[in-house]
């Protein structure tokens, strides 16, 4: 378990922790019901309290850089963790989960795994993404675009100029209470196929079952590495808790969700 065993070591190497009666966790939204779990778990077996804070990884980022507290930062990319790291706010920066990109489609739409990039290039087909910057998933999807590119030249700018910034940005129109972001948007019929993590398309077709999941073909696949870094003056609650992200326990809670655990390679 060479990551648990790299994280315990820097944990470790913490010269002093603060005092604080709660964990500050920012994490990505589409961890958001797994993580809730985990925090849950680990507040049942410890008697710690966990405030989370779920949010686009690259928003959460630059909260924490303007100065809010935060103690364990868990993002959808090792960028955004590792740019910290790099700004001396923070320990070494732990890859402790992966996820993939997926494709949500409309019931009506007549489409297969092998048919996605044409259907993607169709200008009739409206194409919703994240926006990329602000979080991950948008910069996944334009890794996507680049790889299209590869397999025809011009898809890129096609689809660089066609795709739908419809969440994760500053400004993007936020879901109900307890509904799933993507679930909503496509009900909504504001894009025919959405590019999101498979994560959050298998938690989007549980309310709203007649979306389709798309499996990206080999040739367009695009991995997403989550990264976990616990921030300067933190509580040893935190780096506890850092340590139960690491666990056998929390990593199948991961797991149930559709996350693929890194933790024992």
């Amino acid at each position: 378990m060479k990551k648990l065993a790299a994280l315990a070591f820097t944990l470790c190497m913490s010269s002093s922790f603060v005092q604080a009666d709660t964990v500050e966790l920012f994490a990505a939204g589409s961890l958001k019901i797994a993580l809730t779990d985990v925090a849950a778990n680990y507040e049942a077996i410890t008697g710690n309290s966990v405030a989370r804070h779920f949010g686009p990884s690259g928003l959460m980022r630059e909260r924490i850089e303007q100065g809010e507290t935060a103690h364990v930062f868990a993002s959808a990319n090792m960028k955004h963790p590792t740019t910290l790291q790099h700004q001396g706010k923070g320990a070494e920066v732990v890859m402790f989960a992966q996820n993939k990109l997926c494709g949500l489609a409309k019931s009506t739409l007549k489409i297969s795994s092998a048919q996605l990039l044409e259907t993607l290039l169709d200008p009739a087909i409206r194409v919703g993404t994240s926006t990329p910057k602000a979080d991950p998933s948008g910069d996944y999807a334009w890794q996507l675009f680049e790889k299209a590119e590869h397999l025809q030249t011009g898809a890129y700018a096609t689809l660089d100029s066609k795709a739908l910034k419809l969440t994760g940005g500053r400004d993007s129109q936020q879901a109900p209470e307890g509904r799933n972001t993507y679930g909503w948007v496509m009900e909504n019929d504001r894009a025919d196929i959405f590019l999101t993590y498979c994560t959050n398309a298998l938690l989007a077709k549980r309310q709203v079952p007649e979306l389709q999941i798309l499996t990206l073909p080999d040739e367009l696949s695009v991995g997403a590495d989550y990264g976990l870094i616990l921030l300067n003056g933190a509580p040893k609650q935190a780096a506890d808790f850092a340590r139960y992200v690491l666990s056998d326990e929390a990593q199948a809670i991961l797991s149930s969700y559709g996350f693929t655990p890194v933790i024992g390679e």
